[in-house]
């Protein structure tokens, strides 16, 4: 701007529109936690777009506008607001549009981003009514009249954009063909992204999984645990301290069998571990597994855990659930789905939960034998469960202490299936006879357990990916799957986990998204009255892409959801500079200047506000796209496709949009007229 006055009128608005966030998050209840908080942070650069525009055209009439020095100074800054009331308020409706998208997430995406999409639509619309209201009176009692030097940064920026431009209107039909192959580039470039559901996120903690044999026991699992505990401290000095857990809780919330264990390593701060890379510690601890034999481990994190057992029911980046009604052949099934998943490049952590080779008891009573002593099958399975499971008999009250009373068999009994067979039961004359007299006695094996959903039986093959994308990890497991594993009439196969929620994600999002396109649509055509024009707006949207995409590629980032959000942020912000820019060339043709000269003329005029609102969201995304902190990972995507979006955006509204709208923006008989 040039104007330190003028800065501190825009400046103003941060904190306004920041507060009047706050409120509205008060009022429908939302927190202040990361993803809210991270909204506000992707909004801060496109908060001051509406009052650039505003206060650079109140700055330029104040300054440049002959007529202005004639009228009083309120009416010069009405007529400049006025002038560009309807592109800010339109581009500003087009970023709340472009937002609407996230609102309609579900699952995991929907808890992470639906705040972060209301958090933007909040500051967006504080900002529009501030930069309609208050900026302009700031501006009243701020900025002066009189004449004012562009600064340097402005003049030198000009100076390049003017014989680019020329050069550019001159060789329109080079300047399209290097704008449709750069286009075409892109399209190549986007199919070698991989595509994920969400980057993982660095919770500071690890959690080993351990899964045994299922026929161990609760003292040999303990026992076992205990030894690969002290050998992980004694081999990986980043663990600070550990904490494991084996089996179920008596709630049954936590349904795991005794050979499972989640083990939960405390590590130290980055800054004492030998080598600060947490795949490098993961390598550590691997090593320090082989050691134990017959032990199959898997690697993750306390939330990234308990939040894919609720929403998917499986740990895992990739879960295959294999349904049918038999558990042998399930099991048979799960075992080469798991082999066939381990060739795969990039699989780590494959493992199937072993369903069998639990040792049981059964007891089979022989009815007849039963009824010559008087006695009958429920009355011997009473008798028996209440060896094993007790009966409570009532309560002791110990002041307010109230203590179940329970008569069970002795815990030898329980622990012991021979002490268990030579048991003897009364008769009704009050004779006992052993246990062998009336039932059968064998050893079989059996499941640990037997899982269902929707009423179906299924077991479950779970794998991570590391060193490459989820989907395309999935493709090529579903691939050879299908040509190395036959699945039996009545068994089918279902891909889930956290491939699951990008299915779920981009499904959802490649609905709504081209709603909201045709939305923004019908937004521009109210506009602008004019189709063509609505149009030409949106051809900037798939050029503004060249750049997001080409950044996502070049730093080494997956397609991911937060990835997607930056694209669509994107978007908003191209439009809105295309929307400013028409709308001055169709103010300076409605004043009678030649069609050749709008497009130069009005270009060169509306250079500093584009510049300016592109510049500002970008340094506004700077310190996303270096942060280190918890929750970073989920936010540097979104950075990177925004920054690396706005420079092909800028350049291709500055120079494209000209050259389109002179071919294309005016009907025929205007320009002849």
């Amino acid at each position: 701007l040039g104007n330190l006055r003028a800065a501190v009128v825009v400046a103003m608005v941060l904190p306004l529109a920041a507060l009047a966030t706050f409120i509205l998050m008060r009022q429908f209840g939302m927190s202040a936690n990361l993803m809210s908080l991270g909204g506000l942070s992707i909004a801060i650069g496109m908060l001051v777009d509406a009052a650039v525009v505003v206060v650079e055209n109140i700055v330029t009439h104040l300054a440049h506008d002959t007529a202005a020095k004639k009228l009083p100074k309120l009416h010069v800054i009405y007529r400049a607001v006025r002038e560009v009331v309807t592109p800010v308020a339109s581009g500003i409706f087009i970023i709340i549009i472009v937002f609407f998208p996230l609102l309609t997430l579900q699952g995991l995406e929907g808890k992470l981003f639906v705040p972060v999409a209301l958090t933007i639509v909040f500051a967006l619309s504080a900002s529009l009514l501030l930069s309609l209201t208050v900026i302009p009176v700031l501006a009243s009692w701020l900025l002066k009249q009189g004449a004012h030097k562009d600064p340097w940064l402005v003049r030198k920026a000009m100076a390049m954009y003017r014989p680019s431009l020329d050069w550019s209107l001159a060789h329109a039909r080079i300047v399209i063909g290097v704008a449709l192959v750069a286009l075409l580039a892109t399209v190549g470039v986007y199919t070698l992204i991989g595509k994920t559901f969400m980057p993982v996120m660095d919770e500071g903690d690890l959690i080993l999984q351990l899964q045994k044999l299922p026929s161990i026991s609760l003292e040999q699992t303990v026992d076992t645990d205990l030894r690969v505990e002290r050998a992980i401290m004694a081999r990986v000095p980043e663990v600070k301290g550990i904490v494991a857990r084996s089996g179920s809780d008596e709630l049954g919330l936590d349904p795991m069998g005794l050979n499972e264990t989640d083990t939960f390593l405390v590590l130290k701060p980055r800054d004492q571990w030998r080598k600060p890379d947490k795949e490098w510690l993961t390598d550590q601890i691997r090593k320090v597994m082989q050691d134990f034999p017959g032990i199959n481990i898997a690697f993750t994190q306390p939330i990234e855990m308990r939040v894919s057992e609720m929403l998917t029911g499986v740990r895992g980046d990739l879960a295959v659930k294999i349904f049918g009604p038999d558990l042998g052949t399930l099991n048979r099934l799960a075992g080469e789905v798991e082999g066939v998943l381990k060739t795969i490049p990039g699989a780590q952590d494959v493992i199937t939960t072993k369903n069998e080779g639990v040792q049981f008891l059964q007891i089979k009573v022989d009815r007849l034998a039963a009824g010559r002593f008087g006695l009958n099958a429920d009355d011997i399975q009473n008798d028996l469960r209440i060896q094993l499971e007790g009966k409570q008999l009532g309560i002791v009250l110990e002041g307010v202490r109230r203590t179940p009373l329970v008569l069970r068999g002795a815990e030898d009994v329980r622990a012991s299936p021979a002490l268990f067979e030579s048991l003897r039961l009364t008769l009704p004359d009050g004779r006992s006879i052993p246990l062998s007299d009336v039932a059968q006695l064998r050893h079989t094996d059996g499941p640990v357990k037997v899982d269902r959903e929707n009423g179906a039986r299924f077991v479950v093959v779970q794998a991570n990916v590391r060193g490459r994308d989820l989907v395309g990890f999935v493709d090529d497991a579903k691939q050879a799957v299908a040509a190395k594993v036959k699945l039996p009439s009545g068994y089918t196969t279902v891909w889930g986990g956290q491939f699951e929620n990008q299915q779920r994600a981009a499904k959802r999002l490649g609905i709504v998204v081209p709603v909201a396109l045709v939305a923004i649509f019908l937004l521009l055509f109210a506009t602008f009255r004019s189709v063509r024009q609505a149009l030409l707006v949106l051809t900037n949207v798939p050029f503004a892409l060249i750049g997001g995409v080409f950044a996502l590629w070049l730093s080494g980032q997956y397609m991911s959801v937060p990835a997607s959000v930056g694209f669509i942020a994107l978007l908003g912000i191209a439009v809105l500079n295309g929307v400013v820019l028409v709308t001055y060339f169709n103010q300076l043709l409605s004043e009678g200047m030649a069609l050749n000269d709008v497009v130069v003329e009005g270009a060169r005029r509306r250079l500093r506000p584009v510049l300016m609102t592109a510049m500002i969201a970008a340094f506004g995304l700077v310190p996303l796209l270096f942060a280190s902190g918890p929750g970073s990972e989920i936010q540097k995507p979104l950075a990177i496709v925004v920054i690396g979006g706005l420079v092909t955006s800028t350049l291709l509204t500055l120079v494209l949009l000209p050259i389109l709208y002179r071919r294309f923006g005016v009907a025929r008989t205007e320009k002849l007229a």
